[in-house]
């Protein structure tokens, strides 16, 4: 092929792709192009709805003024906070099933409303961790407070962890509450922010109404986060949490009692000698902090073997 028929095929093939470009750049999308494509840039596989309030809600048997919008405004916040935190919901939702029924055992034999169960929910989420102040155990007892209960706490044993003997502190310290403030509600609230500081805020704003009290911003959300975690605890399936009874965490209660007497110089040994993993046995017994265990002349500790 010659230069000029070269040039003008090279014309022609660039005349085309202008063309087949022009005509793809101008050519606008239909109506049923525009909704696909605005669906898949905005759809989300979920639903969002507001919680219906107009109802009654109460925590250990004292009724909530829900004809006060600060109040209505307070308790919806935290409703749709718990409701839509899916995972640490659902996982308390789980290990509820190990830890309730011991606390209603627990609160009932103390006088104590069963609503308070919730209380370790809100506190620590069932788990034995320590918060930013020290507040150490699923009730977040201060290592004062735990002590003036009775409580242990050294470097190998910290009681705090142990289950019904911290449960336990915590009625007593609640009836304490409850005796001093006259409510229930002020008695949550205590626990929260503390004995002294509610007794003067109480005087300063000369009310002893929780609900008309202006605090800070934790304690002030606490009741409020209480009743939430019991409304959607209590009611799962209406806020959308759906399980099935083997998908509960079930109690620990396959074990035995050995009662120890004299130090244990090896925990992970005493675990292996009695048919049992160092591991077992910190799960049964979260209270023993060490790899050994100290035994004081005339003092004992029950430890669970897990059967």
């Amino acid at each position: 092929m010659g230069k000029p028929g070269a040039i003008y095929s090279l014309s022609v093939i660039a005349f085309v792709t202008l063309a087949l470009f022009v005509s793809l750049r101008d050519k606008a999308p239909n109506a049923e192009e525009k909704t696909a494509m605005a669906e898949n840039k905005t759809s989300l596989p979920q639903v969002i709805k507001a919680i219906d309030l107009n109802r009654d809600f109460d925590f250990a048997g004292e009724i909530l003024p829900m004809d006060n919008f600060d109040v209505y405004e307070r308790l919806d916040r935290e409703i749709l906070v718990n409701a839509y935190t899916h995972a640490t919901t659902l996982l308390n939702l789980k290990t509820a099933q190990r830890y309730f029924p011991l606390f209603d055992r627990i609160l009932a034999a103390n006088g104590v409303p069963e609503d308070f169960k919730f209380l370790a929910v809100a506190e620590s989420n069932f788990r034995h961790g320590t918060s930013s102040a020290g507040a150490k155990g699923i009730w977040q007892f201060m290592p004062t407070t735990a002590k003036g209960f009775g409580l242990e706490i050294t470097e190998e044993v910290d009681e705090r962890m142990h289950v019904e003997k911290s449960t336990e502190a915590a009625c007593k310290l609640l009836q304490n509450y409850k005796r001093r403030f006259g409510t229930w509600t002020l008695a949550a609230s205590a626990y929260n922010f503390g004995e002294t500081r509610m007794a003067k805020e109480i005087a300063a704003q000369q009310t002893t109404s929780f609900y008309e009290m202006n605090l800070n911003v934790e304690t002030s959300r606490y009741m409020f986060r209480l009743v939430a975690i019991k409304e959607i605890m209590t009611f799962p399936d209406h806020y959308g949490f759906q399980l099935d009874k083997n998908e509960f965490y079930q109690p620990l209660v396959d074990y035995k009692v050995v009662d120890v007497n004299s130090s244990i110089t090896s925990l992970a040994d005493f675990a292996k000698e009695n048919g049992t993993t160092y591991r077992m046995l910190k799960l049964y017994n979260p209270w023993l902090i060490a790899s050994k265990l100290t035994v004081k002349p005339g003092k004992s500790y029950k430890l669970k073997i897990p059967a």
